[in-house]
């Protein structure tokens, strides 16, 4: 189909869609209506029908706001702000992610910054709301690292989406021995070139591509590629969890290494 003919095979099939939400969340008013003044014969069961009232109005609300945003973006061709969206009527919280990926254009979720140690432990993490730029994390994550540890890190390592003139020049600034964010787009300056071609360079992006392991562990062994715990609340202890038992699976690993050098030794 042309770029018209999807457009309009869309429109028509939102037309539907947005019709048939509106006549759920409807019903579900008209039901919530009809038992306003429902009592049942113990308190139990009253305080289970309040709670379950209180469930379907707020479900009311968020499919308002879902019929809303679709007339607006689809039918009237209005910019609808990221922050006014709903992308989920379960978890209202979460975002849309875009990150460049040709398979995974977008994505739904929070994302998440980490930064690793050399021995492998998870030394800052946060969840980030929005889709924020990599690039503003530099400056931020060289702070907390000074904060923790008393002095900046001998060597930053990073992808190309950090990177910046200004971040570059804040980690020489803050002490870093060796910067190791690769120049994102432009052509580079032979001293560029020369410099990411370089044995220390290429050694500290090796170790950037650590975190990717890291990430990997994370999601298939510390339980953090799906949120089973409900609201945003939860969402940021539930990371938490992830990055303290992948800690201290590096520690008790790190002290059964120096156990075994001891006992060799003697």
């Amino acid at each position: 189909m042309t770029t018209t003919q999807r457009k309009a095979q869309q429109t028509a099939k939102y037309r539907e869609l947005i019709g048939i939400a509106e006549e759920v969340v409807e019903c579900a008013r008209l039901a919530l209506e009809d038992t306003r003044n429902v009592r049942s014969k113990d308190l139990l069961s009253d305080l289970a029908a309040q709670d379950l009232r209180k469930e379907i109005e707020r479900y009311c609300g968020l499919g308002d706001r879902v019929i809303d945003q679709t007339r607006r973006r689809v039918l009237e061709g209005e910019q609808v702000p990221n922050a006014e969206k709903i992308y989920s009527i379960f978890e209202p919280h979460t975002d849309l992610i875009k990150r460049g990926k040709v398979l995974t254009p977008v994505e739904f979720g929070h994302k998440v910054f980490l930064a690793e140690s050399a021995q492998g432990l998870i030394t800052q993490y946060k969840v980030l709301k929005g889709n924020p730029s990599d690039e503003d994390h530099v400056e931020p994550s060289l702070k907390h690292h000074k904060d923790a540890f008393g002095s900046a890190p001998e060597l930053y390592g990073s992808d190309r989406g950090f990177f910046s003139e200004k971040n570059v020049t804040s980690c020489e600034r803050d002490g870093v021995k060796l910067v190791c964010i690769p120049q994102r787009g432009g052509k580079k300056t032979l001293e560029r070139e020369t410099y990411e071609k370089s044995p220390a360079f290429k050694k500290g992006q090796r170790f950037r591509a650590g975190i990717e392991g890291r990430i990997s562990v994370l999601f298939r062994g510390r339980g953090m590629k799906r949120c089973l715990a409900e609201g945003y609340r939860r969402f940021e202890p539930w990371v938490g969890a992830a990055v303290l038992a992948n800690n201290l699976m590096i520690i008790a690993s790190l002290m059964t290494m120096r156990s075994s050098r001891r006992r060799r030794a003697a």
